[in-house]
């Protein structure tokens, strides 16, 4: 039997892959190659994921022919992190973002009951706790989305539970807390940033600098995944985060230092979507999935700088 990753092809996807595959598994991946960020980028980790274990499928989960798919490749278990990610491109966009977040993850529970899936594990977004003041956020505090991709991974949160009440299917949501490490998608600030710093460009600073986000190194992150995909629940909401916020400017500061490069900072206005804070509470996680973060922000900056140095000329 197999386990399918959804958007396979990319950062974290071509991660967990691997992770799995080292631990011996059987793996089945699929991505449409989606435009938001370049293919190149995504065909590079999947040159990275090779051996017997091992199939790539170009496939959209949008597509009807899911339920054939999951029953010819003997899938078992699901990890659906497909998306189209971004609360700032979401804006102009709300109509695209609820048919891939929310139709195509329709489609995969659709496909998923016909297939008899073992555990069905969705990847969610901090994002969906919107402006909450109080802190840190915990799993069973009411979600406040103030942008249409948080309001989709909402809402397929919401399509996860209702299959699992109505079918039977085990499964998991796993609210994501800003995912960095090497190979990280260039739209994010982490990536973004360090490469305008190495190239002496300006980076565009929303804000005064002050605003907080719970950074999660991808091995954390993975190895959080792999233990809800081991697990079943009836359904469980997770946080899968560090639970140690760092305010922008540190953030800006630790790059520097790292990179061996000052910053040319461009002060900008906040954005609409954006979030002043996130802050994680992992209790649950740590109780029920033996969630325990290991990489600081700290370290996890200096893995990612020195990577970058030795391969960005």
């Amino acid at each position: 039997m197999s386990i399918l990753i959804t958007g396979g092809a990319g950062f974290i996807g071509s991660h967990l892959t691997k992770a799995l595959l080292d631990r011996g598994e059987t793996i089945v991946s699929i991505d449409n190659f989606d435009p938001f960020y370049s293919k190149q980028q995504k065909l590079e980790n999947l040159a990275q994921l090779k051996g017997k274990n091992f199939k790539f499928h170009e496939m959209d989960v949008r597509d009807i022919g899911m339920k054939k798919f999951l029953l010819d490749n003997s899938i078992e278990k699901i990890v659906h992190l497909a998306a189209r990610p971004g609360v700032r491109p979401s804006l102009p966009n709300a109509k695209l973002y609820e048919e891939i977040n929310v139709a195509g993850t329709l489609n995969m529970l659709e496909a998923s009951i016909s297939a008899n899936i073992k555990n069905f594990v969705f990847i969610s977004s901090s994002s969906i706790y919107g402006n909450l003041a109080k802190t840190p956020w915990k799993e069973e505090y009411d979600p406040q989305p103030n942008s249409p991709y948080a309001a989709s991974k909402l809402a397929g949160e919401a399509y996860v539970k209702t299959y699992a009440e109505l079918y039977g299917l085990p499964t998991s949501a796993l609210r994501y807390f800003s995912i960095y490490g090497i190979g990280q998608r260039p739209d994010l600030a982490i990536a973004k940033f360090s490469y305008a710093i190495l190239a002496g460009k300006p980076i565009e600073m929303f804000g005064d600098g002050v605003a907080k986000r719970d950074y999660t190194y991808i091995s954390d992150a993975v190895n959080g995944t792999i233990s809800a995909l081991d697990k079943k629940f009836k359904f469980e909401v997770f946080n899968i985060g560090n639970s140690s916020p760092i305010a922008l400017h540190e953030l800006i500061s630790l790059l520097e230092k790292n990179l061996g490069k000052k910053a040319k900072i461009n002060k900008l206005p906040i954005q609409k979507g954006d979030l002043p804070n996130t802050y994680a509470d992992i209790s649950k996680a740590k109780r029920m999935l033996n969630y325990s973060p290991i990489i600081k922000i700290q370290e996890g900056l200096k893995i990612y700088c020195n990577h970058l140095k030795n391969h960005v000329k």
